[in-house]
């Protein structure tokens, strides 16, 4: 009785963690790229609603550079000619969680052309989040069957002989995609310093910018001037994405971007780059050990001769005073008669309680 009550109890546990499970969703718009004008022009976002599932009651979260871009919600048609001249809602702070209800949903940057420029997002949303499944049905613990007993290896099986290790392969220039999925856009203060992080720089490597064209550019800079954000004297200035730019001395390199307002809200690099290391000769290996079923090395000593003295006969041991060792087949019934004492115990326990 006491038995049946606990699996009772075990089962509402399971059934109460999967009800608790079911929950709305929360979708981060864009993912890795957020709310900006997307590198792939128009059909970024459309992708992105492609790909995902949208229910009633799940959250549409807008990450993008307060200033810099804003989340309209509009009518279809308003959504298909991009005027944000009457939108339904506005948010400008970001992030902008808006929680969704059943039927066609429209969203566009209200900013200059930044919906023209394909930062709009349409989403259709079905029904409502889903009911959680029925508890599955649970069966009361069983005993264990009794472990099978390997022998044990015998001890002049060889052991297998190391393996070589496998030499380092040459690494050559590594391609970074600025940015990642994100590309080279506003992203907010701190962005691309965390992106450049957990990456080492050598000379040879190279970086690519990915924006939109005339929405964005790269420039290099001095130190002074990516920390003021000065674009009125650039060591260079690229303006045609994609921009590819092979890293060629050591040091410190600054890029920003010369739109007006871009580089104080992040959209700024800086990396350190180190001259390239010589890859690692590998290392040959080890000389495998003699093994025991190996053939002894033959000593280069001179052989002792036979004693010439009497030998002492060996007096034989009468054949009644020699205990014979236990049968195999008496050993095995012992091995499982204790194993069975075992498992008894075991399985009165369980009953007990």
């Amino acid at each position: 009785m006491a038995r049946n009550s606990n699996t009772a109890v075990f089962v509402a546990l399971v059934a109460a963690l999967v009800i608790s499970t079911a929950s709305a969703v929360t979708h981060q718009v864009g993912d890795g790229i957020g709310w900006n004008v997307p590198p792939g022009g128009a059909v970024a976002y459309s992708t992105w609603s492609s790909n995902n599932t949208f229910k009633a009651g799940d959250t549409l979260v807008f990450t993008f550079a307060s200033g810099a871009h804003d989340v309209a919600k509009v009518t279809k048609e308003a959504f298909d000619a991009c005027n944000a001249t009457n939108p339904i809602s506005l948010t400008t702070n970001s992030p902008a969680t808006l929680t969704l209800t059943s039927g066609e949903h429209y969203y566009i940057c209200t900013f200059d052309s930044h919906c023209g420029s394909g930062q709009k997002l349409a989403v259709n949303v079905t029904g409502t989040t889903s009911s959680p499944s029925p508890a599955p049905t649970v069966s009361p613990p069983t005993s264990s069957p009794a472990p099978v007993l390997s022998p044990e290896p015998s001890s002049s099986a060889s052991p297998p002989a190391p393996s070589a290790p496998a030499p380092s392969p040459s690494t050559g220039p590594t391609t970074y995609t600025v940015g990642d999925t994100a590309g080279w856009n506003v992203l907010g203060n701190g962005t691309y310093t965390v992106w450049a992080s957990n990456k080492t720089f050598f000379v040879g490597d190279v970086l690519v910018f990915n924006f939109l064209n005339q929405s964005h550019d790269v420039a290099e800079v001095t130190k002074t001037n990516y920390e003021s954000c000065n674009t009125s004297n650039t060591l260079s200035l690229y303006s045609n994405p994609p921009v590819r730019i092979t890293l060629n001395t050591t040091g410190e390199i600054f890029f920003i971007c010369t739109f007006a307002g871009h580089c104080n809200q992040g959209q700024k690099l800086a990396i350190n780059v180190s001259s390239s290391t010589a890859t690692p000769t590998p290392t040959s290996a080890p000389a495998p050990s003699p093994t025991s079923g190996s053939a002894p090395t033959p000593s280069t000593s001179t052989a002792t001769p036979p004693s010439t003295g009497t030998t002492t006969p060996t007096t034989p041991v009468p054949a009644s005073d020699v205990t014979p060792p236990p049968s195999p087949s008496t050993a095995t019934s012992l091995g499982v008669a204790g194993l069975s004492a075992t498992f008894l115990s075991i399985a009165v326990a369980l009953f007990m309680f």
